[in-house]
């Protein structure tokens, strides 16, 4: 019976310990993860600053624009 027990005890430590290195190793993940969506999400920012401060085009837009008069 102790034997039984011992081997039990054994494999929830066993199961234990490759839970522990699984957190540990999804930790991890998620960290990278959010530094590469603060990166983005600065990115984002400086893309966005950028086309706010782009000045309107002296084009005229094809809509617009007066017909020809042969129209």
């Amino acid at each position: 019976m102790t034997e039984l027990l011992a081997e039990r005890v054994t494999e929830l430590e066993c199961k234990q310990a490759f839970q522990e290195d699984l957190l540990e190793t999804l930790n991890k993940i998620v960290v990278e993860q959010q530094q590469h969506i603060d990166i983005l999400q600065e990115q984002i920012k400086i893309i966005y600053q950028q086309l706010k401060s782009l000045q309107p085009s002296n084009i005229a837009d094809l809509a617009d624009e007066v017909p020809p008069p042969h129209y």
